[in-house]
């Protein structure tokens, strides 16, 4: 017997690896987290090493729409 279809909009969920990899500032400026920080990182400098625990502005304009569809609810904290 099939189910029941409910009546109604469908429920947005976030992308979860999404909301983990962005954050948007107080302005609304959308930033990324750095590729490369997990292994693989004895032979990088140290100054490289800090280098990667900022966080970069997203320039693509394509890029952020896809972000901002994929984390709705997105803010400042995650």
């Amino acid at each position: 017997m099939p189910r029941k279809l409910k009546a109604g909009k469908i429920k947005l969920k976030t992308h979860k690896a999404t909301s983990k990899r962005f954050r948007l500032t107080g302005a609304g400026t959308l930033t990324r987290t750095k590729g490369g920080k997990s292994h693989l990182r004895r032979r990088t400098s140290k100054r490289t090493k800090v280098l990667f625990s900022e966080m970069v502005v997203v320039k693509g304009k394509k890029i952020a729409s896809n972000v901002r569809r994929l984390a709705p609810f997105m803010d400042s904290k995650g």
